[in-house]
């Protein structure tokens, strides 16, 4: 059987060759055609397609925009019929170059651009920032793609945007009735099914555009709305490591074991809508007035069955011991088994005696939305004076709420436990045999009994309900002002600008919680205490093999225990998930541009001085109460960017570019967030410094004509006062309370680490065959293939900051990582056919294994990495008639698991402990299943 990566190290290998073979070919083809004459016009240069050719088209559009540019820019466009190539921004902005998406249940969510992390990513409507539900990891997925015109992504920054887009922006040109000649209307209705628990899809969205004589001038109406369901089952297993401070034996400084085993079950609906409106006034020629409001809303109800493995249960069992013993298999150990090699168990394969499982029940009804309004005027006045204002208000809602949660444990009683047979060997496995346990005659002995497969079976009384009301309010104020004038200058026509930016963002976390835990409070609310009549008789409707049996719970139960729960107990508030971050941006710039016969200059600087407030309870020293945190700082941003026509179509771009990634919202919160429900803690930092960014790039384009394209380039980008999240178990009682140990939970918080840098390569192709058939001798009918094709070599490294314990003691050496989210290799090559109405399109994504996160220690088996990802997805449509078509998606054709897994090597390597790189800690593996959907599109 071939590797998942080999396979893909192959395909890369394939689809380089076969895109040096076409830029040789392609070349041979350029030479062929005769040369344009000298006094050409621009549009003698411009990318043509005829015919009706959706692919083509969209492809010609994009180029053009990104062709015109002053700075580095790739466009994804729609076609006539004004649609993206998938649903929503994230997954259709993966397609280009040098762009990497994370995903999440299977779909694209957040966007990587050439390697850096994805918070380096900025999101922008019609060029103004918006704040993400979740913060300043703006989250695509959210955001459907129908709204959209355009999708441009600026690599270069320029001093027109905030200085907080480091690594590049995301902008999403949304449509205008001035993009159409009259009346205009497109829609769209489909059905789909998700083949892993064969779940339904459905989707539909519909555009309504009108442009109406006013005056001299015209007023352009456009309204559109979408709607996007997707029901879904996952297959999912976790699986957490730990140094296990017994475990003394020879060999113990490179084992690791599994001290928790779970699956997380889930059933799913997500539903995306979006609702926009736009009225642009134009009246005359010198003056427009466009008032815009968009709206979309993202839900995920999601049903969760958690069967959680306590296997280090009684770790205390175990006797520390320097000696070598035998390792020979003893089915009945003194022990739990837990971490003892000398009962034959290992890492990875085993067994422990009379576990607790801690079952969760989770109904979740989560639900993003962003309502952004902006009204923006651009006047021309004078002999080439320009003035734009802009008033936008924004506000981002993550409602995190819990309808239901109730947990459900085993005994203490151990024969009433399970015993756990599991075998980790393979990766992409979890392995659990459940057995009764069987009491010896010896107290501290037991041995596995008869097998289980129903594990319903086995006793696990209620023990809590919980019940959690959690909204994140983010509110955003943006006005701005910019003044230009276009005029001659040093030989070229050149345009400056003067503009001035205000913007105010504060973030308010209401949580609050009711927890329900003893035997009278369940009675209150009529809460099923026996699982198995809290839960249904439905078959498990995943493909992976768990090793056992289990019954889904009843959400309508949990509705009605959640509702009886709020009638009769109060919400207590979370005062350590309760803060209010408020942050200001004063900013002004002065840019220019400067065009000349032979290119372009742009340059200037931005300068913004940025104030932070937090306010949060806390406690210190045993008192509770308020605390208030500020900082302020003020920071400058140059950018230049030369851009140098090497002949009428080829191009190079030359740029130095500045920023400053500042910490998320929650992470400058004054207070500690305790997490019960996923056993972490995290504190804010509201002193934490921006973390720096400078870059260079230089890029080589070449348009093709009439159409294709050929791209080379290459960016630097140093990096100072890196931001990154302590890891590491917590270590202090200071925190326990109500009988909660939480000592071993996970503590993280942000602080500032050592300087480092990126740097990479990108090469890009587009080429469709139809300008050529002819002169190639070949048939008309072939005229209809083209290919794209690009990808993106990063490296990175930064400074990892040693870490040290009270005394002062190094714990964790200083050390050399990658910047997390940085996959070495990314790349997408897509096949198409179009011709007589059909079109058919293969696209293939790839990106290597990325960084998740780096430990301070061994507590948990190491850094953690996400293998490599990729998905094949295709897509079929055939135009009827005019204006008319029916079309097919499949999508994650290839169904390959997405893992997650801990690597030691780094640490032990350091600690001068040999260790191979393998990547055998799994910690989570998930499936998702293809996806179909058919349906139909009109357009007039």
């Amino acid at each position: 059987m071939i590797s998942h990566t080999a396979a893909s190290v192959r395909l890369l290998k394939a689809s380089m060759w076969a895109g040096a073979a076409l830029v040789a070919f392609s070349a041979q083809i350029a030479a062929a055609q005769e040369a344009p004459p000298a006094d050409a016009a621009d549009e003698g240069d411009a990318i043509v397609v005829t015919g009706s050719r959706p692919i083509a088209e969209s492809e010609a559009a994009a180029l053009q925009v990104q062709r015109n540019s002053d700075s580095l820019v790739t466009v994804v466009a729609s076609d006539s019929v004004g649609r993206l190539p998938d649903q929503n921004i994230a997954q259709a902005t993966g397609r280009l170059p040098g762009v990497a998406v994370e995903r999440d249940q299977g779909q694209a969510r957040y966007i990587s651009l050439r390697g850096a992390p994805n918070y380096w990513t900025t999101l922008s409507f019609d060029g103004i920032n918006v704040v993400s539900p979740e913060g300043r990891d703006a989250r695509f997925d959210s955001i459907p793609s129908a709204i959209a015109s355009q999708i441009v992504v600026s690599k270069a920054v320029t001093p027109d945007m905030p200085g907080e887009t480091v690594s590049g922006n995301v902008n999403v040109i949304t449509r205008s009735a001035f993009d159409y000649n009259g009346f205009h209307f497109a829609g769209k209705a489909g059905l789909g099914v998700a083949e892993l628990g064969n779940r339904p899809q459905y989707e539909g969205s519909a555009v309504v555009s009108t442009r109406i004589p006013a005056g001299e001038g015209e007023i352009g109406v456009l309204v559109s709305g979408s709607y996007y369901q997707r029901d879904m089952i996952t297959d999912n297993f976790e699986t957490d490591y730990e140094r296990v401070a017994q475990d003394q034996r020879p060999g113990a400084a490179t084992r690791f074991w599994a001290h928790e085993a779970e699956n997380k079950l889930y059933r799913l609906t997500r539903r995306n809508w979006s609702v926009t409106g736009r009225l642009d006034w134009k009246p005359d020629s010198a003056n427009t007035i466009s008032l815009r409001s968009i709206y979309t809303i993202f839900t995920d109800d999601e049903k969760r069955d958690n069967y959680r493995f306590d296997l280090d249960d009684r770790q205390g069992d175990l006797v520390a011991n320097t000696a070598a013993c035998s390792t020979a298999v003893n089915p009945t150990p003194a022990t739990s088994g837990y971490a003892d090699i000398c009962i034959g168990n290992t890492p990875f394969q085993g067994t422990v005696y009379g576990i607790d499982i801690r079952q969760r029940s989770t109904l979740r009804a989560f639900r993003q939305s962003i309502f952004t309004n902006t009204v923006e005027g651009t006047h021309e006045f004078g002999d080439g004076w320009k003035v734009n204002w802009l008033g936008n208000y924004t506000e981002s809602k993550d409602d995190r709420s819990v309808v239901g949660e109730a947990t459900w444990d085993s005994p203490s009683t151990r024969n009433l436990r399970p015993t756990v047979s599991y075998d980790f060997t393979n990766p992409n496995f979890s392995r659990l045999l459940l057995f009764t346990t069987v009491q010896l005659s010896a107290p501290t002995r037991f041995q596995a009994g008869t097998p289980v497969v129903d594990i319903d079976t086995f006793t696990k009384p209620l023990t809590s309900l919980n019940i959690l009301d959690a909204v994140d309010t983010t509110k955003a104020y943006t006005g701005r002002l910019v003044l230009s004038r276009e005029t001659e200058f040093m030989g070229g026509d050149a345009t400056f600008r003067l503009g001035f930016q205000f913007d105010q963002r504060t973030k308010t976390v209401d949580e609050n919680a009711i927890t329900l835990n003893t035997a009278a409070q369940f009675a209150t609310i009529g809460i099923a205490t026996n699982y198995n009549a809290f839960s249904l008789s439905t078959p498990f409707k995943g493909e992976i093999p768990l090793g056992y049996n289990f019954r889904y719970f009843d959400a309508e139960q949990m509705r009605a225990a959640s509702a009886a729960a709020r009638s009769n107990f109060p919400f207590v508030p979370v005062t350590g998930n309760i803060y209010d971050v408020r942050e200001q941006v004063y900013a002004g710039y002065l840019m220019g541009t400067v065009r000349y016969d032979w290119g372009s200059l742009i340059g200037g600087a931005r300068v913004e001085h940025v104030k932070n407030r937090g306010i949060a309870v806390a406690t210190i020293a045993g008192v509770t109460g308020p605390v208030t945190a500020e900082s302020s700082q003020t920071l400058v941003f140059p950018s230049l960017h030369l851009n140098f026509n090497v002949e009428t179509d080829k191009k190079l771009r030359i740029g130095f570019t500045s920023g400053a990634a500042r910490a998320d919202y929650d992470q400058l919160r004054p207070n500690v967030v305790i997490d019960d429900i996923n056993q972490s803690i995290s504190g804010g930092n509201p002193s934490v410094k921006p973390e720096r960014s400078y870059g260079v790039d230089a890029y080589y384009e070449w348009y093709v004509q009439p159409q294709g394209y050929f791209m080379l380039g290459a960016f630097y980008k140093r990096v100072e006062d890196v931001l990154y999240t302590s890891r590491r178990a917590f270590g202090s009682n200071a925190l326990d309370s109500n009988g909660i140990d939480r000592s071993a939970y996970a503590f993280s918080g942000i602080t500032n680490g050592g300087s480092g840098r990126v740097f990479g390569f990108e090469a890009a192709a587009q080429f469709q065959l139809d300008p050529y058939v002819a002169d190639l001798g070949l048939p008309d009918w072939m005229g209809g293939f083209g290919i794209t094709a690009n990808a993106t070599y990063n490296d990175s490294e930064v400074t990892k900051p040693a870490i040290l314990n009270a005394a002062g003691a190094v714990i964790s050496p200083e050390r050399k990582v990658p910047l997390p989210g940085t996959s070495e290799v990314v790349y997408n090559v897509g096949a198409y056919y179009e011709k007589y109405g059909l079109s058919l399109r293969l696209q293939y994504q790839n990106r290597t294994t990325w960084a998740d996160g780096f430990a301070d220690n061994l507590d948990s088996a190491g850094d953690t990495y996400w293998a490599d990802d990729d998905e094949l997805d295709f897509s079929a449509r055939y135009e009827i008639s005019k204006g008319f078509e029916v079309y097919f998606d499949a999508s994650n054709l290839l169904n390959n698991p997405g893992r997650r897994y801990s690597d030691p090597s780094n640490l032990l390597n350091a600690s001068g402990i040999p260790a191979v790189r393998n990547g055998q800690y799994t910690i989570e593996w998930e499936r998702f299943g293809r996806r179909y959907s058919g349906g139909i599109r009109v357009n007039f």
